[in-house]
């Protein structure tokens, strides 16, 4: 399943490394990948292909904890959840 990955919080050393090990050691494939800094503040939007033999809800609750410990709020969102709210706001494809 297609899923969004959201990052943000204070920068530092070894942010991408730690979600991008996660992800690795769970087989979840990075498709595409956009970061930048904000003044001091990082910010990361992934879209991940998620396997469907992972349980999503302790994935979700998996990288909330690692972005406990690296110090950021970690997202993972079904992109169907980000397609339904840009129709909802009027958006189109």
């Amino acid at each position: 399943m297609k899923a969004i990955l959201t990052t943000v919080g204070q920068d530092k050393a070894g942010i991408v490394a730690g979600v991008s090990t996660y992800l690795s050691h769970h087989d979840i494939n990075i498709l595409d990948i956009s970061q930048t800094i904000m003044n001091e503040f990082f910010t990361m939007m992934m879209v991940v292909d998620v396997p469907d033999n992972l349980d999503f809800n302790a994935t979700t609750a998996d990288l909330t904890n690692l972005g406990s410990q690296l110090g950021v709020e970690i997202q993972l969102r079904n992109e169907k959840v980000y397609t339904a709210m840009h129709e909802l706001a009027g958006g189109t494809n």
